[in-house]
Parts: C-alpha cells; structure tokens; sequence
C-alpha cells in the first residue's frame, strides 16, 4: 500500500507517538510521570530497534538483544510489552519482504505472522524469559507452570497461551495478535485512514479502545483486577466520546484524569503496549499515515 514506510522506521514513528500524545497514566512529553520522563522512552526504542530487526534473527534473539540494549541506556524497563509483542511482527515482515515486494496487506501479514508464532520453539522461550527476568516488570509475581523465575520446558508460543487469561500480552501470542488487528486496526483507521494523517486523537481513540474494553494486565498485576477493571470503566466514557469523533484531548477533564491516575500510581501500560504495536503495523503497512505527526 502507499504510503508505507520500513517496519524499522514505523517501529521508531509509532514508539514517539506514544510519548508526543497524553494518554492518561502513561508517560508523555506534556506529562512525565511514575519517575519517568519522555526522552528515557525515545531513547529506549532506538535502542532496542537494532535487536528488533536484526536480520534473519529469531523472535527469542530479538526479544533478548532489544531488551539488554534497552536497559543499556534506561537502566529501567520502559518498553518490555512493546518488545514482546513487536518481535514476531519484526519476523513476519521480514518474511514478507523475501524476495521484497511491496507492502503486504493485512490478511497476507497475519498469515505470515501466525507461521511464526506456530513455530517459535524452546530456545525462543529461553530467550524470551531471560529478558522478561532482566527487564523485572513490576507485578510479575509467581506462576503455577512455567514460572519465568524457574525457566521455560515449553516453546514460547505454549508459554504464553498459559498465561494467555491474566496477561494481555501472552494472549497475543495466543491469538495471532488478534486484539492488534481486529481492535487496534480497525479504531485507527476509523480515525485516521488515509490521506489523513495519524494525529493526537486518533493515538487517543486507539489507546481507548483497548484501555476502555478490557482491564490492563499492568495495572491488574501491580493492584489487582478490581482496580483495573475501575480504570477501565473510567475509560469508557471517553471511548464512547472517541469513536463519536470526539477530539477527547481538548477536554481539560482528560489530563485532570491523566494526572489523577498518576497520582494514584495507575499506569496502564499494556494499554500502551498494545497502542505502539498497531501504530506499528498499521505505519509499516501503509493503513495510517505515521509521517507528520508529531
């Protein structure tokens, strides 16, 4: 499709979004927040962009090189979901660029993405849970079966499917990234299909549609379902406003919410996670147009 750009360069587009729009909780440029200012996330995804597309890698390689350059120069996790979710997407572009053609669309993307998921192995989940383990994301607490403090038995694709029901990021890889295409995709190009450019709304209304439907895994882990499940019928009026068309940054009641969440500790940052990945692929396959903005 026109307008597409690189996976590397849509990767490095969608990551300064994330940061140049207020999402509420999270950490951007006009709101830094849970000690943690916007640079600290630019300069986590240049780094961690040379692990993520390292040629021919695997998805357990570009997992584990991502993270330890990420926490070269964060000294923190800033960008663990962003990682997880983004590596095997990294692969199945790569795969549908051999021999390269033009952008793949959506359906022939999946496809490419599912063979990668179906075939990520032991070594994948190795790799995998020793980033997990550095990146020491808040909340991990213990597991039953595949513990990562323990070490994975399985590949990493059965890993995640079970931890698919408490963690919404395992449940991609359960799913083929479903809530990526059938969620994320479909609200941003309702917002932003082309010739338009991506702008703050539409980086809201994304955030929104996932943050305002299901609980965030982050939050769930640091608090636990009920305060998760609170947030997100705080969120739910402002995604009814967004997808009316609603430009629901303009309202002052939106960074109030953002800074009150903060205050709280609240940060749904698998909310955020899930909003970077479809930037991502949607810039990557040419459906929005990441180019202008910010």
């Amino acid at each position: 499709m026109s307008g597409a750009l690189p996976p590397s360069h849509a990767f490095l587009r969608a990551c300064a979004l994330d940061v140049a729009v207020r999402k509420p909780g999270n950490v951007s440029a006009a709101s830094p927040g849970h000690g943690m200012a916007a640079p600290l996330f630019l300069a986590s995804a240049e780094a961690a962009r040379h692990g993520l597309f390292a040629p021919g890698a695997s998805v357990g390689t570009r997992i584990e090189r991502a993270m330890e350059a990420t926490l070269a120069v964060a000294g923190c996790n800033t960008n663990l979901g962003i990682v997880l979710l983004c590596a095997p997407v990294a692969l199945a572009f790569e795969r549908c660029a051999a021999p390269p053609t033009a952008p793949p669309d959506a359906a022939t993307l999946r496809r490419a993405l599912q063979q990668v998921l179906d075939t990520l192995d032991l070594d994948d989940a190795r790799a995998a849970y020793r980033a997990i383990a550095a990146a020491n994301p808040g909340g991990l607490g213990r597991a039953e079966a595949q513990d990562v403090a323990a070490g994975p038995t399985v590949g990493l694709q059965e890993a995640m499917r079970l931890a698919a029901d408490r963690d919404r990021i395992a449940r991609q890889y359960a799913t083929g990234h479903a809530d990526l295409f059938d969620t994320g995709l479909a609200a941003l190009v309702r917002q932003a299909a082309p010739p338009r450019p991506v702008d703050a709304t539409a980086v809201q209304a994304l955030f929104l549609a996932f943050l305002g439907r299901w609980p965030d895994s982050h939050i769930v882990r640091k608090f636990g379902a009920a305060v998760a499940q609170a947030v997100t019928d705080e969120a739910a009026p402002w995604l009814r406003r967004a997808e009316n068309g609603e430009p629901v940054g303009d309202d002052p009641a939106f960074a109030a919410w953002d800074e009150d969440l903060k205050a709280r500790g609240l940060n749904p940052g698998t909310s955020a996670d899930l909003t970077v990945a479809t930037l991502f692929i949607a810039g990557a396959l040419g459906v929005a147009d990441l180019s202008t903005f910010p």
